[in-house]
């Protein structure tokens, strides 16, 4: 009788583009942070900076500087998983980055932030856990954005 072990592929992980991961993970960024801009400015304004202790007072500067941060970070997280499993078109790519961007949400989002905000003080603490709809959206931009530039540029890199 044949088993089988579940390995990780480390030259697999290796060989994600970890600057097009960091490129697409602050295109991505900007494109959520405007969108949350747009729709609910004292979530970039506040809650964001509010991690750190940069508000308040609210500043949509520091607000969108700590998020692109998250989002370079969370890029080369996503160059890793691109190394890992492959995925051999744009269309696959773009797929990965949605799905990443929902893993975002519900981890990052939904359950961290909320703890997170609490424990520093914020006065923009949301509930927990916090599964808002149009966080959703925000993190899918987020994804399918830093998934369609995350190709276009590890050629060139």
């Amino acid at each position: 009788m044949a088993t089988a072990t579940g390995t990780v592929n480390v030259s697999a992980v290796e060989n994600g583009n970890w600057k097009a991961g960091v490129i697409g993970g602050i295109v991505g960024a900007f494109a959520m942070g405007f969108l949350v801009i747009l729709m609910n400015q004292p979530t970039i304004a506040v809650a964001i900076p509010s991690l750190y202790g940069l508000a308040p007072p609210a500043g949509v500067g520091a607000g969108l500087f700590v998020h692109v941060s998250h989002g370079a970070v969370l890029g080369v997280v996503f160059a890793a998983i691109c190394g890992a499993v492959d995925p051999d078109s744009t269309g696959k790519t773009v797929g990965l980055g949605a799905g990443w961007g929902v893993v975002t949400w519900l981890v990052l989002a939904g359950l961290v932030m909320p703890l997170w905000l609490s424990a520093v003080g914020s006065p923009a603490n949301p509930p927990f856990p916090n599964f808002a709809m149009p966080s959703l959206l925000w993190h899918l931009v987020y994804g399918v954005v830093l998934g369609a530039v995350y190709p276009a540029v590890a050629g060139k890199l």
